[in-house]
């Protein structure tokens, strides 16, 4: 798989994660990819919420590494 084809899996993961995070009033941006980690940003109620490393890990990292050859990890950019 190319980088490009990386970036397009990614964004379309990010895509299908969104609405579960945005129901819950927070929001997710795709920042970079560098080295195997996916690096994104997350927003709104997100920002110290008591189960933002629970949604990173486990919805959004887990999700990436299931549907994205390439990724090794997500890391949060503030």
């Amino acid at each position: 798989m190319t980088y490009d084809e990386i970036l397009i899996e990614i964004n379309e993961v990010i895509n299908l994660i969104k609405p579960y995070i945005r129901r819950d009033g927070g929001d997710i941006e795709f920042i970079k990819f560098e080295e195997g980690i996916v690096y994104v940003k997350m927003t709104g109620a997100c920002v110290g919420c008591g189960g933002f490393e629970s949604t990173l890990r486990e919805l959004v990292e887990d999700t990436l590494l299931e549907r994205v050859p390439g990724v090794i990890g997500v890391e949060h950019v503030w």
